[in-house]
């Protein structure tokens, strides 16, 4: 990286922005440029310092979060990190991305303490790729409007038996341009790894469950998988699938492996799928920094199956998938405005 990214961080504690503040001085590549007390206050300062990327609190006086990314989006677009605390935020974080926030972290409840220093390399890494954000690419509640659902017309059994689809830094998005354009009818089952903090993830199964057809929750272990479930893994646990005695799919959730990057992992996922699934498994790669699913492609192609790639034109960050189409492990490369027709079309 060769230029510096200038950032203004929102936060209604003096103690969270002088922290926030401190963490991110740690590159030479960031500048915090600013600091704001609440929304209102923000408004004057992107105004006055132009920063390339905020993060911004949701919970503060005067002017909450999501209403300030309402008023900022209608007036210039600009890549905003959301760094909130789960238990009292978790709608409002929820709208913040529908409101066109690129990402979000769990700030730590205990603010008095060192535990909030822990999330100092999260932060960097969601900062430097919101720089890199194609705000064009952001879909807006208008674009979900616009999208139209698909009909299934199966005259012959289904050529895979499961999806198993993995996505990052613009999913929560991505996936409403997918889940709730499927039928009702749909006839396998999808499982889904969304990097997401712990507390959020049930509250957004729960969401999209409420405009889709298909039934969609978060996952837990020893659930039996039925046609027509959209199953998200629950955030702090990787989600496997295990096939047992009886020849029922169930999902398994476990701690192991430690050393992933992400805790629920995509490639930890796929690789199970695969295992179960073989070559009647389709895997899905969408929008996300990183290259977690990489692996997991891999072992989709070993064993026969089909994987699709997110065009980065469509990408809010182009990672995820670049990793698995350099690998040359993608089948198909689709923009997310295709991505449900060609799932209907492939089934």
């Amino acid at each position: 990286m060769d230029r510096v990214i200038r950032v203004l961080v929102v936060d209604d504690s003096a103690y969270v922005r002088k922290v926030v503040t401190q963490m991110l001085s740690k590159s030479p590549f960031i500048e915090v440029v600013g600091t704001a007390r609440d929304g209102k206050e923000a408004l004057e300062k992107v105004a006055e310092l132009s920063p390339d990327v905020i993060t911004l609190d949701l919970i503060m006086p005067v002017m909450d979060g999501v209403t300030f990314l309402e008023e900022q989006m209608a007036r210039k677009p600009i890549p905003v990190v959301v760094v909130s605390i789960a238990s009292e935020s978790g709608e409002l974080a929820l709208r913040a991305l529908d409101t066109g926030a690129v990402d979000f972290i769990q700030k730590p409840t205990a603010l008095a303490t060192e535990k909030i220093m822990d999330m100092a390399e999260e932060l960097l890494a969601k900062v430097k790729a919101a720089s890199e954000v194609k705000l064009s690419h952001l879909i807006t509640p208008e674009r979900v409007k616009e999208i139209t659902p698909q009909v299934l017309e199966r005259e012959k059994p289904p050529n895979f038996d499961a999806i198993v689809i993995g996505v990052s830094t613009g999913g929560p998005q991505a996936l409403k341009l997918i889940v709730p354009l499927l039928p009702a009818d749909f006839p396998i089952p999808i499982g889904v790894v969304l990097h997401m903090p712990v507390g959020y993830t049930d509250l957004y199964a729960q969401r999209l469950n409420e405009i889709s057809a298909l039934q969609v929750l978060e996952a837990k272990d020893g659930q039996l998988v039925k046609p027509g479930m959209v199953i998200i893994a629950q955030a702090g646990k990787h989600m496997l699938f295990e096939r047992g005695e009886d020849g029922s799919i169930y999902v398994r959730l476990s701690s192991r492996p430690f050393d992933t990057p992400h805790r629920p992992s995509v490639d930890v996922l796929f690789r199970s799928a695969a295992e179960v699934f073989g070559k009647r498994l389709l895997g899905i790669v969408l929008t996300g920094m990183g290259n977690d699913g990489l692996q997991g492609a891999a072992w989709i192609k070993a064993v026969g199956g089909m994987v699709i790639t997110e065009a980065e034109e469509t990408c809010v960050v182009y990672g995820m998938p670049r990793a698995v189409e350099e690998a040359q492990l993608s089948d198909r490369v689709l923009t997310i405005y295709d991505m449900a027709k060609a799932i209907t079309d492939l089934i």
